[in-house]
């Protein structure tokens, strides 16, 4: 235990000590900042508008029909709908209207045979005009007024008739989807970039340290699982102390701005987190940081030169990116209860952002949700102890790398 409080120290002070770290950890925390200020900040450039209005001539639409009540309802329902345009009435033939388009002094014209059948002028037709869209929508309200007043209701009983407001609740029995998938999200992004990061960091000092004739006395003086818990957690508590002060500060900046971001729900449902999901975002994300920060320590040290690094861990990388993609896709279709998501709840590899994921976006037994913790504990020890073995014989290995049947023999070898 001595030497593992040794090692943890050793290789927290290298983390702390290394420039790219703190330069990366400070940089977020300054983009957050930036990010998180920049309501007030826009506000603080801002001139009086009320006092240098910036007025803009809106473009002009044309409304044209031979019947001049059936033109006069739809420009005043145009009006409300096409708010970037100024809409008028016609004058003239329809010749007129079409050379007022050609000249510019109309952008666009809806000429009308009846409520329900008109045809759309326009110079230029650009891939993003919406208008005759809006017009379809706008048109079908007109023709059901027209149609109500021919048939002898007042203009008031249309008016009620039209204006009735539905009224709607949603009772959620179970989880809103779409109140935690931003943090859901964000927990599986972080965890993909910290293992990525870290792991391969891991691996990476690893194959430093073989390097080194020095490591041949101190893994015959030291026990292997004392210097493989002691890597992997100083790296896993470096993560963590980069993250409270990247989310942290978030959370300060968030808090400093709160007005200034108003009713935005994304933001809202980012910073709300439950307790409780905040608890298994933080066992799952440790757990599953572990799981593979181990592996890439194993891979590493059976690296025979530090070029080989990236080569080693591909398995491994790929294997996550795997997890990931499932989880993602299985996200974005709302589908979390698949059988392959289950599966997955429950494989160390895949079940950190897998069962987070169902438990924050579905329903789960509680059971369920102890079993895929215990395994994952199971796992993770067991990973770290098998790791370490790997590392005692990987460190020694020089020149041509191991074969897998070799090594698991040499690992398994009772000493």
């Amino acid at each position: 235990m001595k030497q593992f409080w040794k090692i943890l120290k050793f290789e927290l002070k290298g983390y702390f000590k290394n420039k790219i770290f703190v330069g990366i950890t400070i940089f977020l925390v300054v983009a957050i900042a930036a990010v998180m200020f920049f309501p007030n900040i826009i506000a603080a450039f801002k001139t009086d508008e009320s006092e240098t209005p910036d007025v803009t001539e809106l473009p002009v639409m044309l409304v044209y029909a031979e019947d001049d009540t059936l033109a006069g309802i739809v420009k005043e329902y145009f009006t409300d709908a096409f708010a970037d345009y100024n809409v008028a009435l016609a004058e003239g033939t329809l010749e007129d209207v079409q050379s007022q388009i050609i000249s510019g002094e109309a952008e666009c014209a809806f000429v009308l045979d009846s409520a329900f059948s008109y045809t759309y002028y326009v110079n230029n037709l650009t891939m993003y005009d919406s208008n005759t869209a809006i017009a379809n929508n706008v048109l079908q309200e007109v023709y059901r007024v027209t149609a109500m007043l021919s048939n002898g209701l007042t203009a008031e009983q249309v008016g009620e008739i039209m204006s009735v407001q539905i009224e709607s609740k949603t009772a959620a029995l179970g989880k809103d989807q779409m109140q935690n998938f931003f943090y859901t999200y964000i927990m599986i992004f972080a965890l993909y970039m910290v293992i990525m990061l870290y792991g391969q960091m891991v691996a990476t000092n690893v194959a430093t340290e073989k390097s080194s004739r020095a490591m041949e006395l101190l893994i015959t003086s030291a026990k292997p699982v004392g210097m493989m818990f002691g890597k992997v957690l100083a790296s896993c508590i470096a993560g963590l102390i980069q993250l409270i002060a990247v989310f942290g500060s978030a959370l300060l900046f968030f808090n400093l701005n709160k007005s200034a971001w108003g009713e935005n729900m994304i933001i809202q449902s980012i910073f709300n987190i439950p307790v409780d999901l905040f608890v298994y975002m933080l066992i799952f994300f440790i757990l599953g940081f572990l799981v593979y920060a181990f592996l890439y320590g194993a891979i590493g040290s059976t690296a025979s030169k530090l070029e080989d690094i990236n080569t080693s861990v591909l398995p491994i990388t790929f294997l996550f990116i795997i997890a990931f993609f499932v989880v993602i896709f299985s996200m974005t279709s709302g589908s979390l209860d698949t059988p392959l998501m289950k599966v997955c709840s429950y494989i160390p590899f895949t079940s950190p952002m897998a069962m987070f994921t169902r438990i924050c976006l579905s329903t789960v037994a509680w059971y369920e949700i102890a079993l895929s913790i215990a395994a994952l504990v199971g796992s993770t020890i067991g990973i770290g102890i098998l790791s370490a073995r790997i590392y005692r014989v990987g460190v020694l290995l020089y020149g041509t790398p191991p074969k897998i049947g070799t090594l698991i023999k040499t690992v398994f070898k009772k000493e």
